[in-house]
């Protein structure tokens, strides 16, 4: 009698990778409402618009405001958010957002800062960096092409 094929093991382990892979692109992270807040609001300025942001506790923010004020151009990109690179990594903590929110400020990679101004969905990771608190009036203000921005501790 012919014994049964079994799947060889390289092509099982591969399996296991592509399965276990896809729950992990899948997990969102916690809730952005559930992080906790530094003391620190981050303000926001375009032209002659301000905005102010809550920045979340977390290793990202902790060196990311150790190098303000910050005084940038960003770049336009697909309609729906600016982005600049940093000329310096900051520490990461990437997941997977499934949805960008108008008015989420977020680390891609460990050193492009992106500010969403349109909600969409994405499969890209981020690291979640804070939010802005009234994000009315954020797409006008920024446009639809590269713009200046300042980015500094509130007072």
């Amino acid at each position: 009698m012919e014994r049964p094929r079994l799947l060889s093991m390289p092509l099982l382990l591969l399996l296991v990778l592509v399965v276990t892979g896809a729950c992990k692109r899948d997990n969102p992270g916690p809730d952005p409402s559930t992080l906790p807040a530094m003391s620190n609001k981050l303000r926001i300025r375009v032209g002659s618009d301000t905005f102010t942001a809550t920045l979340y506790d977390n290793p990202t923010n902790t060196a990311f405001v150790a190098r303000l004020p910050l005084a940038v151009s960003m770049v336009e990109l697909n309609g729906n958010e600016k982005y600049y690179d940093l000329p310096q990594s900051l520490p990461t903590n990437a997941v997977n957002i499934n949805t960008a929110q108008a008015g989420d400020l977020v680390l891609y990679n460990s050193n492009t800062l992106v500010l969403f101004y349109e909600t969409f969905s994405t499969s890209y990771r981020y690291t979640r960096m804070g939010r802005i608190d009234s994000p009315t009036g954020l797409a006008a203000a920024l446009g639809r092409g590269n713009v200046a921005v300042t980015f500094e501790v509130q007072p």
